[in-house]
């Protein structure tokens, strides 16, 4: 019998907080559980394991982020559209750093073609189209970014850049300049 109250979506957003403040590895079923004191058979109704709520944070966690870099990419178009692209990935991360790792949960072949990440896919390449990019360059410039973005993202949520100078903003904003830069003066093969 299902819990009053619970929901696979308040559970979702619930898990989705608690990966935020210990870390999506850490999230399972269990230590949702543990959080609306229940025991772990009463969430077994809503989901049916804690591969089920990660999959269920990771989709929410896209959809997020593609909500966020739709509203950032609205009117933008050029270097202007790639950074505010960029910037939302960068800040997203900073705010929700258990989501941001969600977000790059392996998904199965059919639940990632329904899911937010084919809008990713599809902004990342209205922004290419700017550089008047051509296959398959296109694809390998869709590359280059997420690299580029999601390394970057990483090392500083590591503290990879934490005691050193320049400021790790100054550097974020120099690699999406030669991003810029490497977009418009694209090698031919």
């Amino acid at each position: 019998m299902a819990r009053a109250g619970l929901t696979p979506e308040l559970l979702t957003r619930a898990g989705a907080e608690l990966a935020d403040e210990v870390g999506f590895e850490q999230v399972t079923v269990s230590a949702l559980a543990r959080r609306f004191d229940v025991k772990v058979a009463s969430l077994y109704s809503h989901l049916k394991n804690s591969h089920d709520l990660k999959t269920r944070i990771a989709l929410l966690a896209l959809e997020e982020l593609a909500d966020r870099a739709a509203d950032a990419l609205a009117g933008r178009a050029g270097k202007d559209a790639l950074t505010a692209f960029a910037d939302v990935y960068r800040d997203y991360a900073r705010t929700h750093p258990g989501r941001y790792t969600a977000a790059r949960f392996r998904l199965d072949p059919e639940t990632a073609a329904r899911s937010a990440g084919v809008r990713h896919a599809q902004m990342t390449r209205a922004i290419l189209r700017g550089y008047d990019l051509a296959e398959p360059d296109q694809t390998h410039a869709v590359r280059l970014l997420g690299s580029v973005f999601h390394g970057y993202v990483d090392l500083e949520l590591a503290g990879g850049f934490s005691h050193s100078t320049p400021d790790s903003d100054a550097s974020w904003s120099r690699i999406l300049d030669a991003l810029d830069a490497t977009l418009r003066n694209w090698p031919s093969a």
